[in-house]
């Protein structure tokens, strides 16, 4: 079957339409109601899924970090994985965001310009006293800091885990995005809801917005505490 050329067609259309003076919203609103009656679907492109770490890559990459005996990069590498913070979230971390009774940490300005807390396990809480105890005999403002009282910058961060990616003997190129992606499947792969990851995760779904909001941390907590208990990295 040969079809009226796309222009010739609109020719003929703009005949009936010209009538009601259309704008572009009513148009809009036209041809959406015309592709239903044609039983058009919208092609829409999938979604690709990120690249993610596989668990015997991460167990590479802590070795490196535990051989290394840097007890800093421990301490910031673990609060990076644990949490799944953006390095730009991680180098703006003050301590008194932190709140060891509550095992959360509150992210100021994150992504979007919002706020909100990350948990980060129980078995991480002593860990991380100490680095802050240190921190604070240093006086320092932010939970990583340099010896000269500069917080760390996010080049600096990624310059750290390229180091021990290579040390480890991974080839391919793994961004800090992408290892914050394993702890969001990896959770998922444990049988963690969606909807009690992303209240600390940072990210928005359209389709799932409405029953992300009537969920908070204090509900996906106690699924993150017990579920981080097989975590890779202890």
């Amino acid at each position: 079957m040969t079809r009226t050329p796309a222009r010739t067609k609109a020719k003929e259309l703009a005949k009936f339409l010209r009538t009601e003076r259309p704008d572009y919203a009513y148009l809009k609103s036209v041809f959406r109601e015309l592709r239903k009656e044609l039983e058009i679907e919208v092609e829409r492109p999938s979604a690709r899924l990120p690249e993610v770490p596989t668990e015997e890559e991460i167990r590479a990459f802590y070795q490196q970090v535990w051989q290394a005996r840097k007890f800093t990069d421990m301490v910031l590498i673990k609060t990076l994985f644990y949490t799944g913070v953006r390095v730009s979230e991680l180098v703006n971390i003050r301590l008194q965001e932190v709140d060891l009774e509550r095992c959360q940490i509150r992210i100021c300005l994150g992504k979007g310009g919002k706020d909100r807390m990350v948990p980060f396990p129980h078995a991480f809480r002593e860990l991380l006293g100490l680095h802050i105890q240190q921190m604070q005999q240093k006086q320092a403002c932010y939970l990583f800091e340099s010896v000269r009282k500069h917080k760390y910058s996010d080049r600096g961060v990624r310059r750290m885990l390229e180091r021990y990616a290579v040390a480890a003997g991974i080839t391919r190129s793994l961004s800090p995005h992408k290892w914050r992606h394993f702890l969001f499947t990896w959770l998922k792969a444990q049988g963690v809801d969606d909807a009690l990851i992303q209240p600390y995760s940072g990210h928005e779904s359209r389709q799932s917005l409405e029953i992300y909001s009537r969920l908070s941390l204090g509900e996906a907590q106690p699924v993150y505490e017990q579920t981080m208990g097989t975590f890779p990295i202890q």
